[in-house]
């Protein structure tokens, strides 16, 4: 299984970096975690060519997420995809995607591949292929804007973190998270690779977070470029302990896991 960081900056544009994203590989599956702003262009910049990627899967729907997919679709049919996409989706923003795509003038009728959107329900299991699932857990990014629910009833909140199993391997991805207990959600499991936003949370607090997560590897992602030289400096003085398992995640790494 390949992991590659397609992006690592955080909802603030970079010029030097794309969005949070990252492509998990298997021999006969690639799947593509988060499309935000800028996605089609980070793929070529890496390299990957639009019909390598099997399937998407959305983590929630802020710009730097999400915003990305019409013109990843575009992208696609411009370069004459002609096998299926799969979409992976909580079942309460089916609908949502359902909706940028036709509003995007991304007519099922015109189409060259078919879009097939398979709905994740929360801490549920899904089978992705053959040996290789994903499993989403809610998490706290939203929930301050649980409070104008009423307001907007036909709106989800759903805000997840994933847990990608392959070939026998363990991938947990927080996404965007709003509590350190978030970095809990998978706790049961020990992870060959844990890989940490690091916006929503103190940088300060990122030291005492390692010491929480147990994962072979643990990999700080979704930071912005001011917050480069203060993690820098944070990775300089872990523990010898945790050092060796830690790294600052860079857009283009790949790695075999």
């Amino acid at each position: 299984m390949i992991l590659k960081f397609i992006g690592t900056s955080s909802g603030k544009t970079s010029l030097n970096r794309f969005h949070s994203s990252i492509l998990v590989s298997t021999k006969k599956y690639s799947l593509l975690v988060d499309a935000g702003d800028g996605i089609s262009r980070a793929l070529l910049s890496h390299n990957i060519n639009f019909k390598e990627i099997n399937g998407i899967v959305f983590t929630h729907f802020h710009p730097d997420h999400f915003s990305g997919l019409p013109a990843l679709i575009v992208q696609m049919k411009m370069n004459d995809r002609n096998i299926p996409l799969d979409i992976f989706i909580h079942h309460s923003l089916e609908n949502v995607v359902k909706d940028s795509l036709l509003h995007s003038y991304l007519l099922p009728e015109r189409m060259n591949f078919e879009i097939s959107y398979k709905t994740i329900k929360d801490n549920e299991q899904l089978k992705i292929s053959k040996n290789f699932s994903v499993l989403a857990r809610k998490n706290s990014h939203l929930i301050e804007l649980e409070q104008y629910q009423s307001n907007y009833s036909a709106i989800s909140f759903y805000s997840a973190s994933l847990l990608l199993e392959a070939e026998g391997k363990k991938i947990v991805y927080t996404s965007d998270i709003g509590l350190m207990e978030d970095l809990l959600l998978f706790k049961e499991i020990v992870s060959d690779i844990y890989i940490m936003e690091t916006t929503h949370l103190p940088i300060s607090s990122l030291a005492d977070a390692i010491q929480i997560i147990k994962a072979g590897k643990i990999f700080f992602t979704h930071y912005s470029d001011e917050d480069i030289p203060k993690l820098n400096e944070i990775m300089a003085t872990l523990p010898a302990n945790i050092k060796p398992k830690a790294f600052l995640a860079t857009d283009g790494k790949s790695f075999e896991i």
